[in-house]
């Protein structure tokens, strides 16, 4: 547990060092990749996750999907995760994060 603790910390200030003179990176990414590690966690830090977009809205306070859409699709576009979205809502994206 407390190296998973260690490593989702890791992981989060890697992210923060790696955004910083990034500017396109938004609060709204931020919070969105905080979520998506607070899902990792809660899933005993898989490495891929897979989830339900409604998932990772919820736990980052997006109320809207197109805003999902777009931060998860630029967070992929840019580096900083590998985004596998399905075409079929009744199926899990997978998301991987860098090693």
């Amino acid at each position: 547990m407390k190296h998973n603790i260690m490593e989702s910390l890791k992981s989060l200030s890697n992210f923060f060092k790696a955004i910083e003179n990034d500017y396109r990176i938004s609060i709204t990414h931020i919070g969105l990749y905080a979520a998506l590690l607070q899902f990792r966690y809660d899933k005993g830090f898989a490495n891929p996750v897979q989830a339900y977009r409604y998932e990772i809205m919820k736990i980052a306070k997006i109320t809207g999907p197109v805003t999902y859409h777009k931060c998860i699709r630029e967070l992929h576009e840019y580096g900083y995760i590998q985004y596998l979205p399905k075409k079929n809502r009744k199926q899990r994206s997978t998301i991987y994060f860098p090693l």
